[in-house]
């Protein structure tokens, strides 16, 4: 991966370092509403990692879906089905999931563990 213009640390590097300061120093000092607060950012901070991170190629993998369902973004997708000029069928149902995946990778992976 090719870092581009821009010198070390990455942007990931930083949004890593301020959750782990937060994580770290912040959260255990801090009660109420601003330990809430707190881990509401740890939180935000993770999946802005995680976007960063996996972001890119999970936009490349959906615009593939998007192109096999014969459609170029999610609004001329949820035309086409409105229209009724794509099948609900099994390629759907799996893209659907598999965008929806993508989607729980960054916001709450821990969503996706099997219990």
């Amino acid at each position: 991966m090719t870092k581009g213009p821009h010198d070390v640390p990455t942007a990931a590097e930083l949004v890593a370092a301020v959750r782990d300061f937060l994580e770290s120093d912040v959260l255990p000092a801090v009660e109420g509403r601003v330990r809430f607060h707190t881990r509401v950012a740890i939180n935000v901070l993770g999946m802005v990692e995680r976007e960063i991170e996996l972001g890119p190629a999970q936009a490349q993998e959906h615009a593939a879906r998007l192109a096999a369902l014969g459609v170029a973004s999610d609004a001329e997708l949820a035309a086409a089905l409105r229209g009724g000029r794509i099948a609900d069928d099994h390629d759907l149902i799996v893209a659907l999931e598999e965008t929806v995946r993508a989607k729980l990778e960054v916001a709450n992976p821990g969503y996706l563990v099997e219990e």
